[in-house]
């Protein structure tokens, strides 16, 4: 993977990437098992085209704003106040890496067990990974800002003062602009937790199409499309009091009584290995009981699921640079021109707002049990969001006036000068696609997140939490040969990031 020079290169490792996913082809399940797909697709589709709004029920979606509003607050402000120690201290990494690595739904049916099918399980689903997310980026947003401002303070300024005049007001637009796009990321995890049995879209979506009422999903589908494509109008400075307000006053109540506190203590008790709630830690014969209880669950469901974990994230990986590579030109005028760069922004703004998940779920209707739905879904969505920034900064560069057109300015021009900051994106997406890839064993895919379904269901939760924690080092694992390939690569120093603003358009 190295280049001539001893370093290594894009070349080296896309090819290295190209030929893991090819070698996991081989491993992987695609039947597609469905007698009638074709069929199913054209229900789905007449589906969207007459959707049945009257069977939208206005409460599921102020239930879905309600629980993205706190949850991303929540774990907005816990970030916030985490990402100030972030860079100094190991263990608030460490923590934060952990509650980052385990996805929404993982920790929902994990608070389940404590709070219920309650509000708070929701709100806390999303605030527990979004306060490790948001930690890690507001940390790097405060680290790389310019600190000029703090050479004008006087002597002796604190420490508190200095970050709240000096620095804090330099952070604040790009710290406004991630925490407003985490918001879109909110509602997605919302309609996602729906689909568990919390009371908002994804509740209604996933029973219309279970049972086959294609015109009222089509109806959800539009209506989530139309909530965040109207984001910006409805989530302002000026509103988000408002907003707070009837969030908390629109909370859906707790389905069953439930007494919290004895909850967790049974939850604290069950979550320890058998062996060791049943003998004595200082007992060799206990440390031997638990050797031959963690062995076959090592062998039998962390390892194969793990590997298809890994089988499943890989394919998925290469088809979604594939895709972004492909769909960028809808989005840039340079390359559609100014009627068709609406067309194709609306197509990827559509594709980028569906979850994977809801997409794996649909798919899985269509195709049958296997993993070709769950890379259908992973590598559309994803796709859709590299493509969009692609695109969006393939018209701010800089052409010479004798650039070529067509298929040479993509291949000669715009793809060589974006793909270090292509390839560092897809290297950062790489951890994000193996949590989902995860999680699409409640599907019925074999990978981890299969397990921890059934060790659930069997309130074996011992078992759950064993696998749940092999799921998020494997996670903090990819995450961490991500940034290493990151800083190989030498990516910051490039003169264009996907991540940066975007910059003054170059000639039109």
């Amino acid at each position: 993977m190295r280049g001539a020079a001893g370093r290594i290169g894009y070349a080296s490792v896309s090819r290295a990437f190209l030929a893991l996913a090819l070698a996991a082809l081989l491993a992987a399940d695609l039947q597609i098992t469905s007698l009638h797909p074709f069929a199913d697709l054209k229900r789905l589709l007449d589906g969207l085209v007459r959707p049945d709004l009257f069977a939208v029920e206005i409460r599921s979606i102020l239930h879905t704003v309600a629980f993205a509003v706190l949850g991303v607050g929540l774990g907005a402000g816990a970030g916030f106040l985490l990402a100030i120690p972030f860079a100094r201290f190991r263990s608030v990494r460490t923590a934060c890496a952990v509650l980052r690595a385990v996805h929404e739904l993982f920790w929902a049916l994990l608070l389940m067990q404590v709070l219920g099918l309650s509000a708070a399980t929701g709100i806390l689903a999303i605030a527990l990974p979004y306060a490790g997310i948001c930690a890690k980026v507001y940390a790097e947003i405060i680290e790389e800002a310019d600190l000029a401002a703090l050479r004008t303070l006087p002597a002796g300024t604190g420490a508190v003062s200095a970050f709240a005049y000096a620095r804090l007001p330099e952070v604040a637009a790009a710290l406004k602009t991630y925490t407003l796009y985490r918001f879109e990321c909110g509602l997605r995890s919302t309609l996602v937790l729906g689909f568990i049995g919390l009371p908002t879209l994804g509740f209604h979506l996933e029973s219309a199409f279970r049972q086959g009422r294609y015109g009222e999903a089509g109806a959800l589908l539009l209506a989530f499309y139309l909530l965040i494509g109207t984001r910006r109008l409805w989530l302002r400075p000026a509103s988000l009091p408002l907003l707070l307000a009837g969030s908390l006053v629109l909370l859906p109540a707790t389905v069953g009584g439930t007494d919290a506190l004895a909850n967790l203590a049974r939850f604290a008790q069950a979550v320890v290995p058998a062996p060791l709630r049943a003998g004595d830690p200082a007992s060799l014969e206990t440390w031997a009981r638990l050797r031959a209880w963690a062995w076959p669950i090592l062998t039998g469901q962390i390892l194969p699921g793990a590997a298809q974990t890994l089988v499943l994230a890989q394919i998925a990986l290469v088809a979604t640079g594939l895709g972004a590579l492909a769909l960028f030109p809808l989005v840039s005028r340079r390359f559609c021109g100014r009627l068709g760069q609406p067309l194709g922004r609306a197509l990827l703004v559509a594709v980028r707002s569906t979850p994977e998940y809801m997409l794996a779920y649909l798919a899985l209707q269509l195709l049958g049990p296997s993993m070709l739905p769950a890379i259908l879904a992973l590598a559309i969505h994803n796709a859709g969001i590299v493509a969009y920034l692609l695109g969006r900064h393939a018209d701010g560069l800089a052409y010479r006036p004798d650039a070529p057109r067509g298929l040479n300015l993509y291949a000669y021009e715009a793809v060589p000068r974006l793909y270090g900051q292509f390839l560092a994106y897809l290297l950062y997406r790489w951890e994000i696609i193996l949590r989902e890839s995860a999680i699409f064993g409640i599907l019925g895919v074999a990978t981890l997140g299969f397990y921890v379904d059934a060790a659930i269901a069997e309130l074996r939760l011992d078992v759950a939490a064993l696998l749940i924690l092999a799921t998020a080092l494997l996670a903090m694992a990819v995450d961490a040969l991500s940034r290493r390939l990151r800083r190989a690569l030498r990516i910051a120093t490039l003169p264009t990031r996907l991540s940066a603003p975007l910059p003054v358009r170059g000639e039109a």
